[in-house]
């Protein structure tokens, strides 16, 4: 990392950092963070003038009155992820440690779904409206996620000897074993999507992102440190502490991109943002054996997801809506909330989770 050359100049100028505070987490963690949300600041109005150029929004939905209500958001640009991606990249550099497996996994994992979601907009842009297939885009998004679960199916048994599952609540710990395989890439594909189908209201996937990332971050913080994981009884697995700095990196990253994503939305994310960030709180979870856990600490994600596939189901099996519109945040828009009442409420929401996540792990 960067910080290390720091460092050395400055043990030779008689500088202010010092070994001891350099090999801070916690510090490191703020400075990624605080990295991530100035570089994003100053990226973002360059980048939204070259993607209102190149990257206009095309708005256009099967529902008359959906189109109507989000008419305002035509040509707005899109694949803002991209200069999010570039924060976290330039973060991650300067504080993490690039030879740890967790880091160099989820680096692999977000360029891997970083590309997909830039290649699924591009298409969107360029007049397919629906981007990539479900079909090809599930296969693209496997290719990314198996290799990314057999590699941490193998660093984690050698490191920890067994995969326990921890579940909320309860004191009981479960080895997978096997199973922790096919349990894995289920999650990394779900949470990355998920936060996709969020992604639908200026600033609501965002907001939910920082809320999730900072709660999933400390518990990966505690994960990684000896004392407090025995304190707090759950897996302790040395060096996934260095996720935290990722998530910190993410979180003031998404801080950032909120200055111009915030009603009324500047720029939007794009599949190019939501499928990296959400497949990063997935493969956390995974990492640190907290993946029942993130079904409460990303329940915002979880109940918009449930929307649609309840929505789908009882359509198919008896051609009538549960919601007046999927996902559940274009429900109350139908109903006459305006976006940014819902946008609030949903962070309120995803606050509350992240705190009840963190507070259920001395709860058992």
């Amino acid at each position: 990392m960067l910080l290390q050359w720091l460092e050395f100049w400055s043990n030779n100028t008689d500088g202010l950092l010092h070994s001891e505070l350099i090999q801070k987490i916690t510090f490191r963690a703020s400075l990624a963070s605080i990295t991530a949300f100035l570089v994003t600041l100053l990226l973002g109005p360059i980048a939204i003038r070259i993607l209102r150029h190149y990257c206009p929004e095309r708005i256009s939905s099967q529902s008359p009155h959906l189109q109507k209500i989000s008419q305002s958001k035509q040509s707005t640009p899109t694949m803002g992820g991209l200069f999010m991606l570039i924060a976290i990249a330039f973060a991650l550099i300067l504080c993490g440690q690039l030879l740890n497996r967790f880091v160099q996994l989820a680096a692999f994992l977000i360029t891997g779904l970083g590309i997909i979601g830039a290649v699924d907009d591009w298409i969107k842009l360029k007049g397919h409206r629906n981007g990539l297939s479900i079909r090809n885009k599930l296969f693209a998004e496997l290719l990314i996620i198996i290799p990314v679960a057999f590699f941490l199916y193998q660093h984690l048994t050698s490191i920890h000897g067994s995969l326990p599952l921890v579940i909320p609540f309860v004191s009981k710990v479960y080895d997978l074993g096997i199973l922790f395989f096919p349990l894995s890439i289920i999650v990394l594909l779900a949470s990355c999507n998920a936060v996709n189908l969020t992604d639908g209201l200026d600033g609501l996937a965002g907001g939910c992102l920082i809320f999730s990332g900072a709660g999933l971050g400390a518990i990966t913080y505690f994960a990684g440190h000896h004392e407090l994981a025995d304190y707090l009884s759950i897996p302790y697995f040395p060096g996934a502490g260095e996720l935290s700095i990722l998530l910190s990196a993410m979180v003031g990253a998404v801080l950032g991109f909120l200055w111009f994503n915030c009603y009324p939305a500047q720029v939007f994310m794009g599949d190019t943002g939501s499928l990296p960030l959400g497949g990063l709180l997935g493969m956390v979870a995974v990492a640190t054996r907290q993946e029942i856990l993130l079904v409460i600490l990303g329940g915002v994600f979880v109940i918009e997801t449930a929307s649609v596939v309840i929505q789908v189901c009882c359509y198919r099996w008896k051609k009538r809506r549960i919601f007046l519109c999927a996902p559940l945040h274009h429900h109350f828009q139908f109903k006459g909330w305006h976006e940014t009442k819902i946008v609030v409420r949903f962070w309120i929401a995803a606050a509350l989770l992240a705190i009840l996540s963190v507070a259920s792990l001395k709860i058992r």
